[in-house]
């Protein structure tokens, strides 16, 4: 009875949505960076599963279904995007250059900042691709032999520190433009960065929706370049 209560599809699919909700009121009331509404939700989706012993096929099988959102939700970015195209023109030049500096820039530092730590080769290719969205991340990861379930974690931390520290960070550092608040948002914390970009406005919300496309395609084409600089140096 029990097996077949949280085997179903509504169960994963509820406590996804009912865990969420309560994390995202939570955050309003109490609007600390580490209070996060994704990471609140993780955590308590885990402990509910651990002390409960759900397996996690379980909870998937309606988990999963949120999945098939992702796809729609990162369409409608174009919303925004579309409203605020004649910022896109205007700044055209600055944003493909700070995108494009960005990615291949991060990618390498990746790879660098890893071998100083000591990690291994397979795990520098599976962190490279970190900061791109996850089904980009892992299509990269595969094709350059690295281990997905290491890119899968690390894309998920890149997006939540990012939109924990990202609007600090802006701040210490002045930067008040839109623009250039979502262009960071974007190409930094790919999707949940995008969703703190939409929270601070329309068009940090618009300009980081196009960072993530951006990011996205230079990075398929720069994390094996940049892979293959970072062999030759150290390896």
């Amino acid at each position: 009875m029990y097996n077949e209560l949280t085997s179903n599809p509504m169960f994963g699919l509820i406590l996804s949505m009912a865990v969420y909700l309560i994390a995202l009121a939570f955050f309003k009331k109490f609007p600390f960076p580490l209070f996060n509404p994704l990471i609140i939700s993780i955590a308590v989706i885990i402990l509910i599963l651990v002390v409960f012993k759900i397996p996690y096929e379980n909870y998937y099988i309606g988990g999963e279904m949120l999945n098939v959102l992702i796809t729609p939700a990162t369409v409608a970015l174009a919303i925004p995007l579309y409203k605020t195209f004649h910022l896109l023109k205007k700044h055209a030049k600055s944003i493909s250059i700070g995108i494009i500096t960005g990615s291949l820039l991060g990618t390498f530092l990746t790879g660098i900042f890893a071998i100083l730590f000591g990690v291994g080769q397979k795990i520098i290719v599976s962190i490279m691709p970190k900061s791109v969205t996850t089904a980009i991340a892992l299509g990269i990861t595969e094709k350059m032999g690295g281990v997905t379930a290491v890119t899968l974690v690390m894309v998920i931390f890149t997006g939540v520190i990012g939109a924990i520290i990202g609007p600090s960070v802006l701040k210490w550092f002045k930067i008040t433009d839109p623009v250039a608040q979502g262009i960071a948002l974007g190409s930094s914390a790919h999707a949940i960065g995008t969703s703190k970009a939409l929270e601070m406005g329309r068009v940090q919300g618009a300009m980081a929706g196009l960072a993530i496309g951006v990011t996205g395609i230079v990075t398929v084409f720069a994390a094996p370049f940049m892979m293959g600089i970072v062999n030759q140096l150290f390896f």
